[in-house]
């Protein structure tokens, strides 16, 4: 037998098709982000990690969330922005306004339901010394904030369990 190394990816072909497929997001987001909105029953449940780089969270929502959230774009959610590197959004939470600006690299799930389409990518790496401390939770606990649901409705989060196969 010989004593061969595996082949280094120098060109880091993970990352680039990792990088490629959050492109398709930032796709998708811009077409939501039109005048016409996102066409049909489209809708997007976005999970990410609230403590990864350059996600901004209002603090109570922060603290709510410290590891993971799930929000749906569907029909309550208001100024969204698509840059290349990040998103912001606008939703209500118990009924109050807050802005999220989420980097695509800290997506970890995107899940259109209306046509079963799901990406799923390695977690970021979140180094604890960038970490600021987590506000007191201002709300109780056992409440969950809202996110965008139906017509007149409220945002909420959701956990995406239900969705997967088993």
């Amino acid at each position: 037998m010989t004593d061969q190394q595996p082949p280094i990816d120098d060109m880091n072909y993970e990352q680039l098709a990792q990088d490629a497929l959050r492109g398709v997001i930032r796709m998708a987001l811009e077409r939501a982000a039109s005048p016409e909105g996102i066409p049909g029953a489209h809708h997007f449940y976005i999970t990410f990690k609230t403590r990864a780089p350059g996600v901004t969270l209002p603090n109570d929502v922060a603290a709510k969330y410290p590891d993971e959230m799930t929000i749906v774009l569907q029909h309550q959610y208001w100024d969204l922005e698509v840059s290349d590197s990040q998103f912001s959004v606008m939703l209500k939470f118990g009924g109050a306004p807050k802005v999220l600006n989420v980097p695509y690299n800290a997506i970890v799930r995107f899940y259109d339901p209306s046509v079963q389409f799901m990406l799923q990518f390695d977690e970021p790496e979140i180094v604890e010394a960038e970490i600021a401390p987590l506000p007191t939770p201002v709300r109780d606990p056992e409440v969950a904030p809202a996110a965008p649901s139906g017509e007149g409705g409220e945002a909420k989060v959701v956990s995406l369990d239900q969705f997967r196969k088993k």
